[in-house]
């Protein structure tokens, strides 16, 4: 019973800090909005509608049906064989998934 009480509180003390980290602070949040915008929309197009990349639009994504942990990993390790670089060294795969989230849902105007 010991054991089981002291394994689950270890878990509880990694889990839970990844849990909060997994969420960009709101400063954080403004500069991968802006990273969004300006990074990315010199190829995906100033307002996402695309470019020379895809437009990265919520109904676009929806439209192509990629799955979200495609989309992550397409931002943190890049497309070989195209212009889309690996953002790993910016971004943490959290702050990627973040994006993607808002992505999905309308991306931020500010």
């Amino acid at each position: 019973m010991k054991l089981l009480l002291l394994s689950s509180i270890f878990a509880l003390s990694i889990v839970a800090p990844l849990a909060v980290a997994s969420e960009p602070t709101p400063e954080r949040q403004k500069e991968l909005v802006r990273m969004v915008r300006q990074d990315c929309g010199s190829c995906h197009g100033m307002t996402l509608n695309g470019g020379l990349g895809p437009a990265l639009t919520a109904d676009a994504l929806k439209a192509r049906d990629i799955p979200k942990e495609s989309l992550v990993a397409t931002i943190i390790g890049g497309r070989q064989g195209t212009p889309m670089p690996p953002w790993h060294r910016f971004l943490t795969e959290a702050e990627a998934d973040w994006i993607v989230d808002r992505l999905l849902e309308g991306f931020p105007q500010q």
